[in-house]
C-alpha cells in the first residue's frame, strides 16, 4: 500500500504485528477528515448502498444529508458492471466505465479519495478495492463513516457538490488481487490456502438465503462474519490491527499462503480483504462473483450447517 504523504501523523505509524509491518493509513479519522476536507487534493466518496431495505436507496440518503463536499458513488452502476461478461450479481466493472465513473467524481492521479458508508465500510471497501485494482492507491476508508461522523454532532449537507471531471489515470489491473470460481474450488481443500465466508451466519449454515439460488456455503470454506471486524454495538469503527490479526490468526490466516474472502456477490467482500489488509496480511484475494456465481451452478458443491 502506498503511503500517503502530507497526511496526519498517524499516516507515517507502523506498528509491527508478528514482524509485519503494517501501515495504519488504510483508515482516517472523523478528526482527521474535518481538519483536511477542504483540501483541494482530498476527494470525500459517498458510497452508501442497500440491498435489502427497499424504502430507501443510497442515492437519497446521500441527497438527505452527506458530509459536505461529498460525491456520490453508486455500487451498482459504477462499481460493477453487467457489461463486463463477469461473474455473479456484481461483476467487475470494465476498466472504461470505472475510469469514466471516477473521472465524473472528480478523482485524478494526485486525488487522495476518502470512502465512507453506514455499514462498517462493506460498501465503501468495494471502492477501496477498486480503486487498488486499477492503480489507484491513495485511498482510505473513514473509520466509522457517516454514523461515526453523525454520532460526533458533525454537520452534514443536502447542496451536491460543482465537481469538475479530472482525468483518472488507470493503469493496468492487479488480476492477482482476484479470484473466479475454478481457482477457488481448487483452493477451498488445499491446507496452504483458507477460504472466507463473511457473509451472516444464518445465511453460511444455509438457515435462509434472500437472494441468491442455493442455501449454504462453499464446502471448507470458514464463517467470519463482518461485523466481527467492528468494534460492535453502535460503534462501527474497526477493531485494531492487532485485534484484527487475532481474529484471523483464530481462523488460520497465520497458517497459509493465499486467504480467499466471498460474501454474497463480491461487494461485501471487499470489507474483509480490507480488514485483513489492515491486519497485515497482505495475501488476502476477493472471490468476484462469491456466493451469487457459486450457488448458480448447480454442479457446484455445497455446504450447511456450522461445519466448513
Amino acid at each position: 500500500m502506498e503511503m500517503f504523504s502530507s497526511w496526519c501523523l498517524c499516516a507515517f505509524v507502523v506498528e509491527e504485528l508478528g514482524g509485519i509491518p503494517v501501515s495504519i493509513s488504510l483508515l482516517v479519522s472523523t478528526d482527521w477528515l474535518a481538519a483536511h476536507l477542504n483540501d483541494p487534493d482530498v476527494r470525500v466518496a459517498d458510497v452508501r448502498w442497500y440491498l435489502f431495505e427497499k424504502d430507501k436507496t443510497g442515492r437519497e440518503e446521500y441527497l438527505r444529508g452527506h458530509i459536505p463536499g461529498a460525491v456520490f458513488i453508486d455500487v451498482d452502476a459504477d462499481l460493477a458492471s453487467h457489461y463486463s461478461g463477469g461473474p455473479g450479481r456484481h461483476p467487475l466493472p470494465r476498466a472504461d466505465l470505472f475510469a469514466q465513473a471516477m473521472s465524473r467524481a472528480g478523482i485524478g492521479a494526485d486525488s487522495r479519495v476518502i470512502a465512507y458508508d453506514d455499514c462498517g465500510g462493506a460498501t465503501a471497501a468495494r471502492l477501496w478495492w477498486l480503486l487498488r485494482y486499477f492503480g489507484h492507491d491513495q485511498v482510505a476508508l473513514l473509520d466509522g463513516g457517516i454514523t461515526q461522523w453523525l454520532a460526533e454532532g458533525r454537520p452534514l449537507e443536502t447542496q451536491v457538490p460543482a465537481v469538475h471531471a479530472r482525468s483518472f489515470v488507470l493503469r493496468p489491473p492487479r488480476r492477482e488481487l482476484v479470484v473466479n470460481k475454478e481457482t477457488v474450488n481448487a483452493l477451498r481443500s488445499d491446507p496452504r490456502a483458507l477460504v472466507l465466508d463473511v457473509r451472516v451466519p444464518e445465511r453460511y449454515r444455509g438457515e435462509i438465503e434472500p437472494i441468491d439460488p442455493r442455501a449454504g456455503h462453499i464446502p471448507g470454506a470458514k464463517n467470519a462474519p463482518l461485523a466481527g471486524n467492528l468494534r460492535g454495538g453502535a460503534d462501527l469503527r474497526f477493531l485494531s490491527p492487532a485485534e484484527l490479526r487475532a481474529r484471523f490468526e483464530q481462523l488460520g490466516a497465520g497458517k497459509v499462503e493465499r486467504i480467499v474472502s466471498y460474501c454474497g456477490s463480491g461487494v461485501n467482500g471487499c470489507q474483509s480483504v480490507f480488514a485483513l489488509n489492515l491486519a497485515g496480511f497482505d495475501n488476502a484475494l476477493l472471490y468476484e462473483g462469491s456466493w451469487s456465481d457459486w450457488s448458480r451452478d448447480p454442479n457446484a458443491p455445497m455446504a450447511v450447517g456450522q461445519v466448513p
